[in-house]
């Protein structure tokens, strides 16, 4: 008789329809029974000897939250026999709903319970443990996470152990992450976290990667890649680390239309071993990024979210570097953009877009229109990498880019890819053109008769929290457009971050930056920006609260008690619109 694993995970949900993701121990048929009557099931998929479900539930009430309990082979998973926590639930909105959209990024799995934690409390453990308190009192409406759920390059003792009695951790890639199954062994530690586990199965979630769920600054620079490529171990890194964020990450941010039209989910599913077609779906990826899409988008109601990626989708090549390659960046204009106009449906998830350069600049047949109410009220674009960062770092990468990309000659080119890998110099800024053409994107996303009251750019990636404030030389768009950083839920803030950070954001360090970029002779990039809350250091989530064209921020971050208790303390709490 087949066991659980791993979760269940409560992933999608719309008005009437969820999704629910398991790991078992076998070859199963994984079944959701709802107090309401709502139910749906689904056979288990085989990947690498794990066995996998993602079940479709359907018939749900809007507006309503029902119990839900798991069932294999038509004998009860969950809850847990014994279990602490109250009944897992599955909450349906309506589009008159306002929503509670919690957020963060860089998660390192916390240690056993009792264990000694080196890096203080876990922001999502001690938000599970208010949410279980008061399961009917106020909580997140979905949770996205922005980037590092693992760390296939950080591992924990326990794992380090565990990797050390199935091979040689003196050959590379040592004791780090080498394939599939110990891709699995991480998940396996950061998901069965009681607290995690339990949250995971009642709050939504949106998920996508970011550099260490496969190694620090994945994809820097194509001198980074040819490096890489070049070792004995990395081709197995890269397919494990796609593959398992397929069957972990990236199937549950899919609707179950998307599903239902994914070709390499009915392979995998039909298959009796769906390895190989993954594998090569892998394969293919790391070949052609482009031939892949990671990116998705979900719309609650008037409130849109577009997940974008900021890792596989890039174009590395010095004389044509972007964040986003061409179809990438096509269709993130078109989601932004879908419904301003009046006409056309850019909602497809498949296929990849056509066109050149970076992609995002104004183009024909963009803008508002209609009845002067655009497609939604909230426009969130989450991106693991901050889009504006403290001036004085966004202008080393600036002057980096220029340098890499041969503005001073050949040894300042060698030089520069050198600082680019010791200092990860690989955000936004360092992709000058992709950096300028998202700041245009948003201004006209946000500006005229059908713009959204907010434009929020949620990120994570660098171990503090922030909020910063772009404004345009030459238009004033009519949203609110904020840059909203926050990480890490769980990770060490070392002391040099703090006084780097601290020091980045300060008037001598802007002075600094703009000595540095004219030394690159580097364009001065398409908006200014303030820094308007923060830097604030710790484990921490931040929250959202969109209601109508309204929007809340919050800031909590998890602190220690005299007890042995954890909670989160309120950083700041502000309206944005």
């Amino acid at each position: 008789m087949a066991e659980l694993r791993l979760g269940p995970l409560l992933r999608y949900t719309d008005g009437s329809r969820a999704t629910v993701w398991v790991e078992t121990d076998g070859p199963c048929t994984a079944e959701v029974r709802c107090a309401d009557g709502a139910r749906g099931a689904a056979p288990s998929f085989r990947i690498a000897d794990h066995h996998y479900a993602l079940v479709p539930v359907g018939g749900l009430t809007p507006g309503t939250a029902t119990e839900y309990e798991v069932f294999l082979d038509g004998t009860p998973v969950w809850p847990l026999p014994d279990s602490g926590f109250p009944p897992s639930v599955i909450a349906t909105s309506t589009d008159e709903d306002g929503m509670r959209v919690a957020f963060g990024s860089c998660r390192w799995a916390a240690p056993p319970a009792g264990g000694k934690d080196p890096v203080g409390p876990d922001a999502l453990d001690t938000l599970s443990a208010r949410v279980a308190a008061d399961p009917a009192g106020a909580r997140p409406d979905v949770l996205l996470l922005l980037g590092d759920q693992v760390y296939a390059d950080e591992i924990s003792d326990a794992t380090r152990q565990w990797i050390a009695g199935r091979r040689d951790v003196e050959r590379p890639p040592g004791d780090q992450v080498a394939d599939y199954e110990e891709y699995t062994r991480l998940y396996y530690e950061s998901w069965l976290d009681p607290e995690v586990r339990w949250l995971l199965s009642t709050v939504p979630s949106c998920m996508i990667f970011d550099d260490h769920d496969v190694i620090d600054d994945w994809n820097t620079s194509a001198a980074w890649l040819a490096d890489m490529r070049a070792t004995d171990w990395w081709q197995e890194r890269l397919l494990s680390g796609l593959m398992s964020y397929w069957v972990y990450q990236q199937l549950g941010n899919l609707s179950p239309d998307e599903l239902a039209a994914d070709p390499l989910y009915a392979a995998v599913r039909e298959a009796p071993d769906g390895t190989d077609a993954l594998r090569e779906f892998a394969v293919r990826a790391d070949a052609d990024p482009a031939s892949v899409r990671w990116s998705y988008r979900r719309d609650f109601g008037r409130i849109r979210l577009l997940m974008v990626d900021s890792r596989a989708a890039r174009v590395l090549d010095e004389d044509r570097r972007t964040m986003l390659d061409p179809g990438e960046a096509a269709w993130l204009r078109e989601q932004v953009l879908d419904g301003r106009d009046g006409d056309g449906d850019g909602h497809d998830g498949d296929g990849r877009g056509e066109g050149s350069g970076s992609g995002l600049g104004p183009g024909p047949g963009s803008g508002s229109g209609g009845d002067g109410r655009g497609a939604y009220d909230h426009l969130l674009i989450g991106t693991s990498l901050p889009w504006l960062l403290p001036h004085l770092v966004h202008d080393v990468e600036a002057w980096n880019a220029a340098m890499c990309g041969g503005e001073r000659g050949a040894r300042w080119a060698r030089l520069g890819e050198r600082v680019r890998r010791g200092a990860d110099l690989e955000h936004w800024s360092a992709f000058p053109s992709s950096f300028d053409s998202l700041a245009d994107l948003i201004a006209e996303a946000g500006t005229g008769p059908g713009a959204p009251a907010t434009v929020s750019v949620l990120s994570g990636d660098v171990h503090h929290a922030y909020v910063a404030e772009p404004s345009w030389p030459e238009r004033a768009p009519d949203a609110r457009v904020a840059q909203l950083t926050c990480s890490p839920v769980h990770n060490s803030v070392p002391l040099s971050i703090r006084l780097g950070f601290r020091f980045g954001w300060s008037a001598p360090a802007r002075a600094l930056g703009r000595r540095i970029a004219r030394h690159g002779r580097c364009a001065p990039p398409a908006v200014s920006w303030r820094r308007t809350g923060g830097p604030w250091f710790g484990n921490q989530i931040m929250t959202l609260t969109l209601r109508g064209r309204s929007a809340r921020l919050r800031l909590e971050q998890a602190r220690a008690r005299r007890d042995g208790t954890t909670a989160l303390r309120t950083v700041t709490d502000r309206e944005l619109a």
